[in-house]
Order: structure tokens, then C-alpha cells, then sequence
């Protein structure tokens, strides 16, 4: 294919997965991978290192998210394209990730030809969701929990007491218990270990 070479940065925390991406890329005459990275937290730093075209990046990482990559890189490089690529096709995580600045949004299981398909489109200005997703999204709807219902839930996934919740986030007890309780109500879930896991599936943690 004629046409400027596309410069691409590789964001997954799976070596391997990272690696069978970075090979079926480099096959296409007009991609190039040019950065591969493990964690959220180096992107910015290969970015400005090696000034990709498009950057495409997984949901769950250590360090940073994907999510919160998307919009710190989006703030510092504007030019460079965002595609997410994610094992984790949850309708939350698709609005989240577009509310972030993400320019596409796709899961690891599409086809080769059509994932550089979709580097291409987003180089070339446009948007590209999975179809599936977007449709799922649509049906799902937003958020049901406030920012900070969210972000009780996620400092007690690890099964942390109320206490312990109450500290990190620097809250009275009290508080987090109408959070918790609050979520609980939101989510349909009978206790907070259940509301996690409804959050999670949904892409609202």
C-alpha cells in the first residue's frame, strides 16, 4: 500500500500479546512499530521519544490504566492518535475510553487485516469502534455510580475493611459506608463484594 509510513507505539503489559501485535503490524508495508512499552506509566516518555502516529494501548495495565494513558497522552501529544486494544470489550470501558480522547476502540480477537485497517482509519482522522461494542454500549447505558462511589469500589477490591477504605481515601468511615451503600443500591447487588464484580463487568471501575 502507497501512502507515509505510520509510525506505531505498543502499549500491553503481555509480552507475548505485545510481541504477535508488534509482528502482524510490521507486515503491512506502510506500518511501523517504532516503541513498545509494558506498563501506562512509559508511554508519555516513548512518545516523545519516538513521535508516534498512532499509539495503541490496552485497558488493564499496571502503572497507569489505559484509560488514564489515553487522556495523559492525549493532553501532552494531541497529534498522536489513540486506538485501544483490549482483551476487555466491556460497554463501560468503551465510553470511558472515548470520554479520555481515545480515537478507536477494538478487542484483541479482531482479524489482522482488520486491525490494520483500523490503524489506518484513526491515522486518517476517523473513529472506529467494534461494532458489537458500540451497540452493547447503547443497551448498557452510563454509569449509574458517582465518580467517588467509583473510586470506593476500586479501593476495596482487594477486600480492604471499611477502615482501611476510609484511610487511603482519606474519608470518614461513615462516609464510606453511604458510598458503599449507595453502589450496593445502584448495581442491583446484595453486598459490596457483589457490586465489584458488577462494576468490573461492566467497565465502570
Amino acid at each position: 500500500m502507497s501512502g507515509p509510513l505510520i509510525r506505531l507505539l505498543l502499549a500491553d503489559d503481555q509480552a507475548l500479546v505485545r510481541g504477535a501485535l508488534a509482528a502482524l503490524l510490521d507486515l503491512e508495508p506502510d506500518l511501523s512499530v517504532v516503541a513498545e512499552v509494558a506498563t501506562g506509566d512509559q508511554v508519555l516518555a516513548a512518545a516523545q521519544a519516538h513521535h508516534p502516529d498512532v499509539a495503541l494501548i490496552d485497558v488493564e495495565m499496571p502503572g497507569m490504566d489505559g484509560i488514564e494513558t489515553t487522556r495523559a497522552l492525549k493532553q501532552d501529544r494531541p497529534e498522536t492518535r489513540v486506538l485501544i486494544v483490549t482483551t476487555f470489550g466491556r460497554p463501560g470501558y468503551l465510553r470511558r475510553a472515548l470520554q479520555a480522547g481515545a480515537d478507536g476502540f477494538v478487542v484483541k480477537d479482531t482479524p489482522a487485516r482488520q486491525l490494520a485497517d483500523a490503524v489506518r482509519r484513526v491515522h486518517a482522522g476517523l473513529r472506529v469502534v467494534d461494532a458489537d461494542l458500540a451497540a452493547d454500549s447503547l443497551v448498557a447505558g452510563d454509569s449509574p455510580l458517582t465518580a467517588r462511589e467509583s473510586e470506593v469500589l476500586r479501593a476495596g477490591r482487594d477486600g480492604a475493611s471499611v477502615a482501611a477504605i476510609a484511610g487511603r481515601l482519606y474519608l470518614s468511615e461513615g462516609t464510606v459506608r453511604n458510598h458503599l451503600s449507595s453502589a450496593i443500591g445502584k448495581t442491583g447487588s446484595a453486598n459490596r463484594a457483589e457490586a465489584i464484580r458488577v462494576a468490573d463487568r461492566n467497565g465502570w471501575l
